[in-house]
């Protein structure tokens, strides 16, 4: 196949992408073309789809030891093969390669080893009482749901797609994975992972398959008779995809954008203070859904905390990750995210914001914005309302705990948050009033690798669950079966109704649930005067 190199310039003067067959790709880092692969049509999707539902079919009625076998061999290959897989990553996201080992590689490989452990557990068909009905066992079944649709976004290339993959794997279906068209070129790679891994299991690689398109190939995965959407991506889009998915009342989760506070107490432990405001904010380019996007600092360490974040994002190495040397921050990924990160710190400084260090295009040669730190941010200011998305950290002094928590929740989002303090019972107390899906106190961003937590958010950050017994559980369908524990033996009858039918029946109902014991006695004398009216009559 002659494959065409376009850059990233031409792909602004192309003809609009619903016209377009092909996706042109490149570094970020270095606008360097990697090549193109397809942009799928409507029909090809369709297409795909029936080759997934033909392979589930097999699939569903698998093991569950040999679906941890397969999960055990996926891990076994990425681990064979990190060097390389953080090589594409970073080349196709421009991230560096360290964020691509810690930010990809290793939570796909925790949540390979936890759903192998745990996936059966979670799913085994699970008792519940049987309330008034002691003749019958309940029991909840968690059966394979079909095929699940996901659509990602650019930000991790190989998580996006095997974050959702790996629990409706364990759960019984086949997966359609659309990804990014800013992330296409790794996707014949990670095609290939999959394919290798699935054959040598002696299964058909149409199990799990990878889309690349435009919107409109999105759309036709919405559209298409799938089982269940799993969408990651920003609001608008979001409610988009809900919306199109409401036409067939396809059942949707979402993870969408954050806008997650990060309050320093004024007991904090500085260092981890720092540490983890530097992780929150700068890992990725700060192009994270839970990243650090609004610090609130308690004023008695606002100065010393500002001084020392300050000193660390100038020292911090900016450029391409493969070019050679250490690189601390790499690009940004998609052209327009430059764009709308500058808006926004222009906007803030219009505003009356202080930029301590960066504020600017880095001039390298590809898609870079400085690691920039804002003083004197208000909530008056987009930067603080809209999701940035980029290396900017941007800091707010607050004088109490309430403050920081009535700014931590004027927010439209209501994904994450952390909290720095050493005080435990505090911790939680300012916790419990943080309104999120998750909430991290002395660390950054740890709950998403604790598998067994689940992981979404509220508000505009989306519904639904990812992580977690919840979230491999979404990927079913849950099932209530009502059997025998011992056969009664004869036939409750209702028909026909008898006279004394409706007395007798509100008379047990208030025997099982009025709570006054002179009620239940009443309701015993209409039982037995009702009882003693039936026999006199068969008489």
């Amino acid at each position: 196949m002659e494959i065409h190199l376009v850059s990233p310039e031409a792909t602004r003067l192309a003809p609009p992408s619903s016209e377009r067959t092909t996706i042109p790709c490149f570094d970020p880092a270095t606008l360097e073309p990697l090549g193109e692969v397809p942009a799928m049509s409507g029909e090809e999707v369709r297409a795909r789809v029936v080759r997934a539902r033909r392979a589930q079919a097999a699939w569903q009625k698998t093991s569950f030891a040999e679906r941890r076998r397969v999960l055990g061999l996926l891990l076994e290959y990425l681990l064979d093969h990190a060097d390389e897989l953080c090589n594409v990553i970073a080349r196709d996201a421009g991230k560096t390669r360290e964020n691509a080992l810690l930010g990809e590689l290793w939570p796909v490989a925790e949540k390979l080893r936890h759903t192998i452990a745990t996936g059966e557990r979670d799913l085994a068909p699970e008792r519940v009482p049987s309330g008034l009905l002691l003749h019958k066992v309940a029991t909840i079944e968690f059966q394979p749901i079909g095929v699940i649709g996901v659509i990602c976004p650019w930000n991790f290339p190989l998580q996006n797609i095997l974050g959702p993959t790996i629990p409706a794997l364990m759960a019984g279906n086949a997966v359609l994975v659309k990804v990014s068209e800013w992330t296409s070129w790794s996707a014949p790679r990670f095609q290939a992972m999959l394919d290798e891994v699935l054959r040598q299991a002696g299964h058909s690689p149409d199990l799990v398959q990878i889309l690349t398109g435009y919107g409109e190939t999105g759309a036709a995965l919405v559209r298409a008779p799938v089982d269940k959407i799993i969408f990651t991506g920003s609001v608008g889009n979001g409610r988009r995809v809900l919306a199109t998915a409401a036409e067939t009342l396809t059942p949707v989760i979402l993870e969408l954008g954050g806008k997650d506070p990060f309050i320093v107490c004024e007991d904090a432990n500085l260092d981890k203070a720092v540490a983890s405001a530097m992780q929150g904010v700068f890992i990725a380019s700060g192009q994270m859904c839970l990243a650090a996007e609004r610090l609130y600092v308690h004023r008695a360490v606002y100065d010393v905390f500002v001084d020392q974040v300050v000193h660390k994002a100038r020292e911090l190495r900016q450029g391409a990750p493969l070019a050679g040397g250490v690189i601390d921050v790499g690009a940004m990924t998609m052209p327009q995210q430059v764009d709308i990160v500058e808006r926004l710190v222009a906007d803030a400084v219009r505003k009356g914001a202080c930029v301590r260090t960066g504020g600017r295009r880095c001039e390298q040669g590809g898609q870079f914005y400085e690691p920039t730190v804002l003083t004197g941010v208000t909530h008056d200011m987009e930067i603080m309302r809209e999701e940035t998305f980029g290396p900017v950290m941007c800091i707010m002094r607050v004088n109490s705990d309430e403050e920081a928590i009535r700014l931590a929740n004027d927010s439209h989002f209501g994904l994450g948050g952390t909290i720095i303090t050493k005080s435990n019972e505090r911790a939680r107390r300012i916790a419990r009033e943080i309104i999120a899906g998750q909430v991290c106190i002395n660390d950054f961003g740890l709950p998403y690798m604790v598998n067994s937590l689940p992981f979404g958010g509220v508000r505009n950050s989306g519904f639904g669950r990812l992580n977690g017994r919840e979230g491999i559980r979404a990927c079913t369908n849950m099932k209530s079966v009502l059997t025998d524990r011992f056969p009664i033996p004869g036939a409750a009858h209702f028909f026909p109704v008898s006279q004394d039918t409706f007395e007798g029946a509100r008379a047990a109902i208030e025997l099982i649930y009025r709570r006054r014991w002179r009620d239940r006695a009443r309701a015993v004398m209409d039982l037995v005067q009702g009882v003693g009216q039936q026999l006199l009559g068969r008489n």
